[in-house]
Formats: structure tokens, C-alpha cells, sequence
């Protein structure tokens, strides 16, 4: 304990390692930003010692900071996404403005459409006979709204 006290950078340098590991560990974010601050916090008080109070105020405002800053940062990430990357897993929504041939006619506005290996429930406004070139308008659930182009 009275290496503490006549060293606290050595407390500071240990807790922020200790942190650090047990983020990797861990990989969830929540112990990284303390532990850089930890580590900062060590390093102060290594070139400038002064009291444990301020050390701990100097802490806290460094873990703040940090993760204040981080959490700015991942929302302009977030933000600057392109709107394409929304409908990544949306296969049905990728799929509109595509044109299509129907490999089969459509009775009383509904049928199916064959899109690369699959076959996609369709609807339209109007029967359309087989052969005829559509074009994707609009996606219901699961079932593609058609009309012809």
C-alpha cells in the first residue's frame, strides 16, 4: 500500500492495463474508453503528481469524454451509411425498378414471377398474359406489386 501512495502512477498504469486486457476479453466496447483513460490519467500523474481527489476527478472526465467523443464519432458513421446498405437483407425492395418477363399469366391481378432461382408472389392492378415485360413498383410484405412497362 505504500507504494501506492509514493507511486500512483503505478495504480493507474495497472488499472488501465488490467481494463484493457479484460476488454479484449470481453470486445463489447464498455471497459476500453476507461481503460484509455486510466492509462492517460497514469501518465499525468507520472509527469505531474497531485492529489488522489483530482486524480479521480481527472479519471472520471477522461472516461466521460472519451465515450462521449466515441458515441459522436459512430453516429456520423451511422449517419453516412448509404441508403442502398438499408436494404441490404431486404431482398424484396432490392428488387424494385427491376424489369421482369412473366413466365406465366396472371389471374385476377395475382400470380407468380420467377426472379433468378426463385419464384416471387406478384400482384398487379390488371391480368396480365404470360410474356408480358413488367416492371417492379413497389414491394407488399413479401409479394411484389407489378405493372406493365
Amino acid at each position: 500500500m505504500d507504494i501506492l501512495l509514493a507511486h500512483p502512477h503505478i495504480f493507474w498504469l495497472s488499472l488501465g492495463g488490467i481494463l484493457l486486457a479484460a476488454e479484449m476479453l470481453g470486445g463489447n466496447g464498455y471497459l476500453l474508453w476507461s481503460g484509455v483513460a486510466a492509462v492517460v490519467t497514469g501518465l499525468v500523474v507520472w509527469l505531474l503528481p497531485f492529489g488522489w481527489e483530482w486524480q479521480g476527478v481527472m479519471f472520471s472526465l477522461l472516461t466521460m469524454l472519451a465515450a462521449w467523443l466515441w458515441w459522436r464519432w459512430l453516429a456520423r458513421r451511422v449517419k453516412e451509411q448509404k441508403p442502398a446498405d438499408a436494404a441490404l437483407n431486404q431482398r424484396g425492395v432490392q428488387l424494385v425498378g427491376r424489369r421482369f418477363t412473366l413466365e406465366t399469366g396472371l389471374v385476377n391481378g395475382r400470380g407468380h414471377m420467377r426472379v433468378g432461382d426463385s419464384s416471387w408472389p406478384v400482384s398487379a392492378d390488371e391480368d396480365l398474359p404470360a410474356g408480358t415485360p413488367v416492371v417492379v413498383v413497389a414491394v407488399e410484405g413479401i409479394t411484389l406489386r407489378i405493372c406493365a412497362r
